[in-house]
Order: structure tokens, then C-alpha cells, then sequence
């Protein structure tokens, strides 16, 4: 959905305040979103059935909340691994489709090739060998989703949380004749880090561009850091972006996402002042930008 002004909407992931997130966590996290302000809740589904259309459809339409859908490449999800890990991976992302469906999300995005944390070194003939292992792998994905209706992004994380796709050069080369099918996701926290200019990046994804997710360069609330925000903007304009920016941090509280974001020390002095914050200077940015 559109907010009331011209600007993108606006969107927070619950990994801000939560993790796993389950039908019956979201009634209060939902409320939550709402009241800050936001038009648009991003939803992680950890495990198939921790969130169920069901509950989750009805609690969007009370809210007015739009919803994207995140998966997490935990251990045992792997698209370039063993033939086990790659089946169960296709299953695990055929739910994060299903989920996306039947709540009304245009798009589930993630870093939908490796499990994340696994690092290795590749020659050049060996990435080659995994892009290709990699296509096989999220082919019939590619084909659910599509029948479903709905939009897959693939996220370049940065170098300590895998090795494979790390810019978004790395992805569009990775997904060969996938891309268009299946576009990309983009989080600013990793292209400050992997990427020499973020905006630069935005521009080479262009129209493949279906998702983005921004936060401070520590990690914090978008907003007086070290990030080219008005570069951002720009870049996003130029390609025609008009998705959600949508703010993914996690909080420190939960020992499970924590070591796995590297969360280990607080970002801000609680986690709604977080989002509070966060929501502030997106929405000056982005409607300054829509004048």
C-alpha cells in the first residue's frame, strides 16, 4: 500500500524487537508498527508455520499495514551444498512463498544461496561451478514463486557473512538467466560495506531493483551516520524505485539473533527509540527527495 504522501512507503522488519516471530507474537508487534507510524511490517519467517496467513492476513487489514516477507538462510539451508540441504532449502523458501501469497506480499527477499556465516574460497572456475549449482538449486523456486504470484530478491551480503554473492555485480553474474524472473534485494549496511559507491550499486541493479532495507552503518537507525543518504535517494529515483525502504536491525536482547547479526552492544537507548528515530529521518529524506 501507498502511504499518504507521495513518498515510499515505509517499513520496519521485527527483527528490531523479535526473533522467531510467531502468529502470536504479531497482534502486539503489529499494533506496535502501526502506532510508530509505519505503512509497511517486514515479516522473517524463521521456521515454515511460525506465521500462518490465517492470522497474519486478518491482522494486516485491522492495522492497515502493507507486509514484505524476509527468509533466513539458517543452519541446514543451502543451495550450493549438499543434495539434502539444497531440497530442504527449496521446501523452507516454497513456505516463505506460500506465507507471502496468502497475506498479500509482492516479495520475499534474502540471501537465497548459501547458508549465511558459511565463508570458503573459490578460484574463478570454482565460483563458476557454484553460480551454476546455485541456478540449478533455486530454479524450481523461481518457477513456485512465479505461479504464485510473487517476487524473489536476492540480497548480496557483506564478506564475513558469506563469499559467494557479495556485490550486486556478483549477484546479477550469479543469477545468469534468472535475472528478471528474479530480482534483487538490496540493504544498505552491505553495500557500505562491500560496494565502492551504494548509489552506484542501486543504479547497476536498476529495474531488477525489488526491495530495499536500510539501516545506519552500525547497524543503528538510518539517520546521522556515515551513509550517502541523499546519494541513495537520488540513485533510487534515477532506476525508478518506488518499493519500500523498509529499516532491518535487530536488537541485542535476544542472545539467538544477536550472535548471529553480531548485535553486541546496544544500538540506540531501546528499541522503539530505534524505530522512532529511524522513522523520523526516513521520512524527511524521502519526502524532501519527492518535491
Amino acid at each position: 500500500m501507498r502511504p499518504a504522501h507521495d513518498a515510499r512507503p515505509l517499513g520496519i522488519n521485527t527483527w528490531v524487537w523479535t526473533s522467531p516471530l510467531t502468529d502470536a507474537d504479531a497482534p502486539d508487534l503489529f499494533g506496535k508498527v502501526a502506532a510508530l507510524g509505519y505503512d509497511v511490517v517486514e515479516l522473517p519467517l524463521e521456521q515454515a508455520g511460525d506465521l500462518t496467513p490465517e492470522v497474519v492476513g486478518p491482522l494486516l487489514e485491522a492495522t492497515g499495514l502493507g507486509a514484505t516477507v524476509v527468509g533466513a538462510m539458517g543452519p541446514g539451508r543451502d543451495l550450493v551444498a549438499g543434495d539434502a540441504d539444497v531440497a530442504a532449502t527449496q521446501d523452507y523458501l516454497r513456505a516463505c512463498i506460500d506465507l507471502a501469497a496468502g497475506i498479500g506480499a509482492r516479495t520475499v527477499c534474502g540471501p537465497f544461496y548459501a547458508t549465511t556465516g558459511r565463508v570458503w574460497r573459490m578460484t574463478p572456475t570454482e565460483r563458476e561451478v557454484a553460480y551454476a549449482r546455485w541456478r540449478e538449486g533455486l530454479g524450481p523456486v523461481v518457477e513456485h514463486a512465479a505461479a504464485a504470484g510473487v517476487q524473489l530478491g536476492i540480497e548480496p551480503l557483506n564478506r564475513y557473512e558469506t563469499s559467494l554473492v557479495n556485490t550486486v555485480d556478483q549477484a546479477m553474474t550469479g543469477l545468469g538467466d534468472l535475472l528478471g524472473p528474479v530480482g534483487l534485494a538490496l540493504d544498505t549496511y552491505h553495500l557500505n560495506i562491500e560496494e565502492r559507491s551504494s548509489a552506484d550499486a542501486i543504479r547497476l541493479a536498476g529495474q531488477h531493483l525489488v526491495h530495499l532495507q536500510v539501516c545506519g552503518n552500525d547497524r543503528g537507525a538510518p539517520g546521522g551516520d556515515q551513509t550517502d543518504w541523499d546519494g541513495i535517494v537520488s540513485a533510487l529515483d534515477e532506476v525508478g524505485y518506488d518499493g519500500p525502504l523498509v529499516i532491518e536491525s535487530f536488537t541485542a536482547d535476544n542472545a539467538t539473533i544477536a550472535v548471529a547479526a553480531s548485535i553486541w552492544r546496544p544500538l540506540a537507548a531501546t528499541q522503539d527509540d530505534l524505530a522512532r528515530d529511524g522513522l523520523v529521518f526516513l521520512r524527511s529524506l524521502d519526502t524532501e527527495a519527492a518535491r
